[in-house]
This record gives structure tokens, C-alpha cells and sequence, in this order.
């Protein structure tokens, strides 16, 4: 069972609590421990508390909180159109109903060193393990949009963004990734490396590297140069025919698996509409759909059916 940190300080009379608290390790240790690990560690997108639940369930011992994904499922752009109190608000839920780390997609901090700092203390209040800051301008564009500009943010600036970040944790195992456009906005190695090195320096606890390109090459290019001064996260959306035991032989720490769940219930969802809106019957996609005993499973209920008989007057 695993108890989050601000239910932990919340509770301290509680002794069979208190005892949980010390015994499980703490979501953000969880996290530190794979972007550390000395094998490719997996991640996979979630974007509300009952897909959450489900990555969990597969087995993954962590999940990303998609910035693309959460503004999608809202039905907005992933252009900052989502605030960041309403992005905080979904990763609650998340981070609620699982024990494995969470870390959020946090665009650029929503804002400079003091939103992005901010934003730190209120991930650690809900149970967030980490957050990923990318060096973009706010308001961001979406790194897989092809023919658009992707303004990069001043490199002092967003490292001293990570600094103010790293400085102003309560938990000293909160990670803070920094995630690196430079390939994104055509910079070029060059540029990749002169920013990595500049957030590893500031505190980062690993860099992202990121890349639309449809081979590796950028990313083994990196590899090569960076000769292992810190964990690297890659996210081979785009590149995703790549053997993932290359990705371990180029010494990579850490893959994200960023929006695939998303897409997929996208998919799920339109066929079934048009079959129920054409037919104007479910015959043909009830065979197909979860029963809604299992999104009562998810959802937790027999827990609920339980604490009825215990607090509900018997009639």
C-alpha cells in the first residue's frame, strides 16, 4: 500500500499510518530510482485517474502525464489552452488513484522561474513524483507539428528555471527533467548538447531529448557526445520502429511511451459512434466494449459497497 507524502503529514497521530508512511518508499524516490537505474526504465501516457489506473494495472512502474493527451481529452490544443490549475487538477486524480510515480508533462512551467517553482510545491502537495520542463517560450507549440515555429527559450534563463526548481523542493527527491528542443527548432547537436549540459549543471535530475525525426539518428548522435553525464528520457513517438534494444545500447535511462492510450481510445471511440449512430442499436458493439462491472472495478466501488455496511444505518 502506498501512502503519499502530503496524507503522511496530514496524519501524523495516526500510527498505523505513520508506519506505512516509513515503509513504502516514496513515489518521488520511486521515480529517482529509475531515472537512475543502470537498466532502460519504461513510462506510459495517462491523462485521467481511470487510464492511469490502467497503466498501472499492466505492470509499468511509472506514468507520464501527457501534456498533449490532458488538453486533448479536454478538447483543447496543447498550446497552453489548458491552465495549469486545471492540469494540476486532472494529475490529482491520477496521482490519487495509483501508487506508482507520476511525471507531469509541465510544458514550460506555465510562466518564468516563480510559476514554474510554484508549480514544484503544488505537484509535491498532490503526491506528483516529477515534472518535465521544456525550454520553449510560453505559450508552447506541440514539438510534432510539422512547418511551425518553435521559439526557444534563452538558455541562462531556463537554467536558471531548473535551478529555482531544484532549490525550492520540499522533497528532496522531487525530479525535475529538463527537456531539450533543440532538434525539434533545427538547432543541431551542437546546440543540444551546449543546452543539456547547461540543465544538467543547474540541477536537472535527467534531460530529455527530443526528436520527430523518423530514425534515431539525432538521438545516437547525442548519445555519442554526451558520454554519459546524466540520465537521458527519449520519447520514440515518432521513431517507434526502432528496435528498443538499440535504445539500450546507446545507454539511454528512461522511455516514454507518451500518447499511445490516448489514440487508442480515440480510435475505440469514433468506430463505436458511428456503429451505434448508424445501426441505432448497441448489438454490434457490445461484444466489443468493457462490461460496466469492470468500470465499477476501476472506479474502486466494492471498496465503497463495503464502507456502506459499515457506515450506513442497516434498515
Amino acid at each position: 500500500m502506498m501512502i503519499s507524502p502530503a496524507i503522511c503529514q496530514a496524519l501524523p497521530k495516526w500510527p498505523i499510518l505513520l508506519r506505512l508512511c516509513h515503509s513504502a518508499p516514496r513515489k518521488t524516490t520511486q521515480l529517482k530510482k529509475m531515472l537512475e537505474s543502470d537498466h532502460l526504465e519504461f513510462i506510459m501516457e495517462a491523462h485521467n485517474g481511470i487510464s492511469a489506473k490502467i497503466v498501472e494495472e499492466a505492470g509499468f512502474k511509472g506514468i507520464w502525464g501527457s501534456g498533449l493527451s490532458i488538453s486533448a481529452q479536454l478538447g483543447v490544443r496543447d498550446s497552453n489552452e489548458a491552465s495549469w490549475t486545471q492540469v494540476v487538477e486532472v494529475t490529482e486524480f491520477m496521482s490519487d488513484v495509483t501508487s506508482v510515480p507520476i511525471l507531469l508533462d509541465a510544458d514550460t512551467g506555465y510562466g518564468n522561474f516563480n510559476n514554474a517553482r510554484r508549480l514544484v510545491h503544488k505537484l509535491e502537495q498532490r503526491g506528483v513524483a516529477g515534472c518535465c520542463l521544456e525550454d520553449k517560450l510560453f505559450p508552447k507549440t506541440n514539438s510534432l507539428h510539422d512547418e511551425r515555429r518553435q521559439p526557444l527559450a534563452d538558455v541562462d534563463e531556463f537554467a536558471r528555471k531548473i535551478k529555482a526548481c531544484k532549490e525550492h523542493q520540499s522533497d528532496p527527491d522531487f525530479c525535475v527533467v529538463a527537456r531539450v528542443e533543440a532538434f525539434i527548432a533545427g538547432w543541431g547537436l551542437d546546440e543540444a548538447l551546449r543546452r543539456a549540459e547547461a540543465y544538467r549543471a543547474a540541477g536537472a535530475d535527467a534531460v530529455l531529448v527530443h526528436s520527430r525525426r523518423a530514425d534515431p539518428a539525432e538521438i545516437e548522435a547525442f548519445m555519442r557526445a554526451w558520454n554519459d553525464q546524466g540520465p537521458v528520457v527519449i520519447v520514440p513517438t515518432k521513431y517507434h520502429t526502432t528496435p528498443t534494444d538499440m535504445f539500450r545500447d546507446m545507454g539511454v535511462s528512461m522511455v516514454i511511451w507518451a500518447n499511445h492510450n490516448l489514440r487508442a481510445a480515440v480510435t475505440a471511440m469514433q468506430r463505436t459512434s458511428r456503429l451505434v449512430f448508424q445501426s441505432q442499436s448497441l448489438v454490434q458493439v457490445e461484444p466489443d466494449v468493457a462490461p460496466v462491472k469492470e468500470i465499477f472495478r476501476l472506479q474502486d466501488d466494492p471498496e465503497l459497497e463495503e464502507a456502506e455496511k459499515r457506515y450506513l444505518p442497516s434498515k
